[in-house]
């Protein structure tokens, strides 16, 4: 069994009309947006949490279906956009259905998982730490894309300069290049973290973050 991935679920093929208007496409999507976050939770039951940790993920993914489709109903305005905030939604209820076993936390204008700026060079606050005297370190989402992107605009990180050592407590800022990028855009990103034991990744998690071009 592995858990959907954002990608897996989508309400309509990209090669037919998905939508007579944006407002319909956005009906269509918030109504998925409830339905797939039952596979989700259908998860959490599987895992049989302890109370504490089952009642934290039920609540996040809660939490994560409003959030997201007030995004979508208030801030979306192209079919693209919708799709940039329904996919970012349903990563974010992966991440918190997989749970977080160490501290990780994404921080643009000392907001993190929903929030806005203006367009330019954007400073991206990660923080990090691992359990038990473990270290962390930016990881990698996938072979050839160290950061999960998706924008309505030209949206990418500076990777010139990103650290590859591990930290006690990771406390370090990345660029992420919004120059191109104009008002009413969205851009949904994900930071891999890797905890590390003994130079070797032990464990790993994704925190996904949305914002909001003003």
């Amino acid at each position: 069994m592995a858990l959907p991935m954002n990608n897996d679920f989508v309400p309509y093929d990209d090669s037919s009309e998905r939508a007579n208007s944006v407002e319909d496409y956005k009906v269509t999507c918030i109504e998925f947006i409830k339905d797939i976050s039952g596979s989700y939770l259908e998860w959490v039951d599987y895992y049989k949490l302890p109370e504490d940790e089952d009642k934290k993920r039920r609540s996040e993914i809660s939490g994560i279906i409003e959030k997201t489709n007030n995004w979508i109903a208030k801030v979306a305005q192209t079919i693209k956009a919708v799709d940039v905030v329904m996919n970012d939604g349903i990563q974010k209820m992966a991440e918190s259905t997989a749970g977080k076993p160490f501290q990780i936390g994404i921080f643009i204008n000392k907001k993190s998982g929903y929030t806005s700026t203006k367009p330019g060079i954007v400073d991206v606050n990660i923080k990090a730490s691992g359990r038990d005297g473990n270290k962390t370190k930016i990881g990698i989402h996938s072979k050839d894309q160290r950061f999960r992107i998706e924008s309505t605009g030209k949206a990418f990180f500076d990777e010139t300069n990103i650290p590859e050592q591990e930290y006690d407590l990771m406390d370090i800022n990345l660029k992420l290049n919004l120059v191109d990028c104009k008002q009413r855009d969205v851009i949904s990103f994900t930071v891999i973290v890797s905890e590390m034991k003994n130079d070797v990744e032990f464990d790993r998690r994704g925190a996904t973050t949305i914002v909001h071009v003003v």
